[in-house]
């Protein structure tokens, strides 16, 4: 049972709509995200000698774990790494070949941030998508995609 408290006459079918409404608006705006560095990203993944690596933390390692599935389903070898276990032996997975694709919306997840001056020394390409191209993160990517979230 939910815990909210609706109100009996709450129109669900209005409240969709909304949903949907908001999705709209997100998609259209993803538009100007779609320029050189999204070109550049595409092509270091289709170029990919080895795997594609996600990795991100809370809604990012959501989202992660949904781009790695649906990379691999459509036959780009891909998994999903958590941060907080890849320091724990996980990036031994991770080869030159390979590229990893790292989430997070302010692009400072400290989790992140400690694991790539191993990826560096592994000479991984990285491509980081975060809000913020001033952050941490977008500053220590081969690869910077700058998308803003305008509501969740």
């Amino acid at each position: 049972m939910s815990q909210i408290d609706l109100p009996t006459d709450f129109d669900f079918q209005q409240a969709g709509r909304q949903v949907l409404e908001i999705e709209r608006e997100g998609l259209a705006q993803l538009d100007q995200y779609i320029n050189e560095d999204f070109t550049h990203a595409c092509e270091t993944i289709f170029r990919c000698g080895g795997k594609v690596v996600v990795m991100g933390m809370g809604k990012s390692g959501h989202i992660g774990r949904k781009m790695a599935a649906t990379f691999a389903s459509t036959g780009t070898s891909a998994f999903f790494v958590h941060p907080g276990e890849a320091a724990h032996g996980d990036l031994g997975m991770v080869t030159p070949q390979d590229v990893v694709i790292a989430l997070s919306n302010s692009g400072e997840s400290n989790e992140i941030l400690a694991l790539i001056p191993v990826l560096k020394r592994q000479q991984v390409k990285l491509i980081c998508i975060t809000s913020r191209p001033e952050s941490s993160m977008a500053r220590a990517a081969d690869i910077h995609l700058c998308v803003k979230v305008p509501k969740e």
